[in-house]
């Protein structure tokens, strides 16, 4: 069986780097992890293709090639899954849909003619047997969540790592906590599950072996959920890198007591990590209970950052505007504290009722729900009806972008960052980093409006920081990309809607 696997394109967001990866010469952050795992369970006689279409654009003759389509995203690319879709239908092609996105977002489900809710580990073998036989169902649903220590490897024979600004593994799945807001504990369950030491090792090995060098992307929701388990990973992470001459660095996400544990920080720089994406959300602690993220009202926020950059990681960060608590003065309240903690890269959101959420949930209850939430909380489309004035806060939202993202404003927190910033080991340079420089002293520093503080920086890159002149030059150039993003958001129309009611179809996704 001719089967095609084919990942839709991200959207031009914060988390696309869109705007950054040109300078590298790359095409997309990441390889479709879930994509390669899915095809290492498929049967050894099938003949796999895979068209990442962040990487190169789905032609007619892979179409016309196939037998069966497999497609993976997550709610952020529903509509290009949507158009993806339609296009193999058009041809007679049978599709199958999986991934997080068939988990939240009922709708989507009638666009494929198979769809698969939940992970892949139990489900594949059964759809696999009747797609061969021709009796496959239009659903199938995982009744438990896996054991992780059953999932492949990825099959990386499918991809050209070289076109990707970074590689990606997967330790765990599943959070601890309880955040109003997030889908992830809805999806992945409450109790973290994680693969066994040496299946991190095995898939290192294998990115070693393709010649791999550089970042590496754990890309647990958080890292940290297990921390048993996680101490027990880290020295052998430790140590393979310092056997193989430290060919990677890690970065990965995790939950703000990551900072609490000294131990666990310790652990976390010697095996290689360099940057830890924390979800602070907000700084009024009023906000923090109504969102249930009780975790980050235990510990000073401020003290909290400091502590994880002491021990040689950048911090980035997720913040979000609109919960029903957060007082006037937010918007200067969230300016202020990004510049204070020395967070470069200071993601923004407005607050999103995500399908299948407490939040969604909630606000359908409450009549205050507008439409769903399409996983892009920056494109300035409230989906439901705020506490405090919709036109305020939009404007107040835009405010803190314009703001953090002014370059003088960007450089002063890049610099406060770099002053402290320590790394055990620094990424191995290789010839994408000499090419994103000159790049970036071409397109930042001549034909920029902000060049004069670009070459500010530059100057103190090469004589302040000359430690971590490398990570400079990368701050630089994503800052690039969050001004072009944050041009776009601000130029953006909002326009007021009004919120459904419960009875309708909505209330069924």
């Amino acid at each position: 069986m001719n089967t095609l696997l084919i990942y839709p394109e991200w959207p031009d967001t914060y988390w696309s780097f869109k705007h950054a990866l040109p300078f590298e010469g790359k095409c997309s952050a990441y390889p479709p992890l879930g994509l390669l795992t899915v095809a290492s369970m498929l049967p050894a006689h099938w003949n796999k293709r895979l068209v990442d279409t962040n990487v190169r654009r789905l032609t007619d003759a892979d179409l016309r090639w196939a037998d069966v389509a497999m497609l993976s995203g997550m709610l952020v690319h529903k509509q290009d899954l949507q158009n993806l879709l339609k296009r193999c239908r058009a041809r007679g092609l049978r599709t199958v849909l999986g991934g997080p996105i068939t988990s939240g977002v009922a709708d989507i489900r009638e666009h494929a003619d198979h769809v698969v809710v939940g992970e892949a580990e139990d489900l594949v073998a059964e759809l696999v047997q009747d797609l061969e036989n021709g009796t496959a169902k239009p659903l199938y649903t995982a009744s438990n969540l896996p054991d992780l220590s059953r999932t492949p490897l990825p099959d990386l024979s499918l991809v050209d790592l070289k076109k990707y600004s970074s590689t990606a593994i997967q330790f765990s799945r599943g959070c601890p906590f309880n955040c109003e807001f997030c889908d992830i504990i809805e999806i992945y369950g409450r109790r973290p599950r994680t693969k066994l030491p040496e299946q991190v090792v095995a898939e290192l090995e294998q990115l070693y072996e393709r010649k791999w060098r550089g970042s590496v992307f754990l890309v647990d929701d958080n890292f940290i959920g297990n921390k048993k388990k996680v101490k027990e990973l880290l020295p052998v992470l430790a140590e393979w890198n310092a056997r193989r001459g430290h060919p990677f660095t890690f970065f990965t996400e995790a939950s703000l007591n990551l900072a609490d544990d000294d131990e666990l920080l310790r652990m976390m720089k010697a095996a290689g990590f360099i940057r830890v994406f924390l979800g602070i959300e907000t700084p009024v602690e009023a906000s923090l209970k109504e969102a249930q993220k009780m975790q980050n009202t235990r510990r000073s926020l401020l003290d909290s950052v400091r502590r994880i950059q002491n021990y040689g990681m950048e911090v980035m960060a997720g913040f979000i505007v609109g919960f029903d608590n957060d007082p006037e003065d937010i918007f200067e309240r969230q300016v202020a504290f990004i510049q204070e903690s020395a967070i470069p890269l200071a993601m923004v959101g407005l607050l999103q009722a995500l399908p299948g959420t407490q939040l969604y949930r909630r606000l359908l209850k409450e009549g205050r729900l507008i439409q769903d939430g399409d996983g892009d909380n920056f494109d300035c489309n409230l989906n439901f009806v705020p506490k405090m004035d919709a036109q305020r806060l939009v404007e107040g939202y835009r405010s803190i972008l314009k703001r953090i993202y002014d370059q003088d404003n960007y450089y002063e927190r890049a610099r406060s960052f770099l002053a402290r910033y320590r790394p055990e080991y620094h990424p191995q340079r290789v010839f994408s980093d000499y090419r994103a420089l000159v790049r970036s002293f071409i397109k930042q520093g001549v034909f920029s409006r902000g060049r004069s503080s670009y070459w500010k920086f530059i100057f103190d890159a090469a004589t302040r920081y000359r430690h971590a002149f490398g990570t400079a030059i990368t701050l630089a150039v994503m800052g690039y990309h969050f001004q072009k993003i944050t041009e776009r958001v601000c130029q953006s129309d909002y326009i007021p809607q009004l919120p459904v009611s419960e009875l309708e179809p909505l209330a069924d996704s």
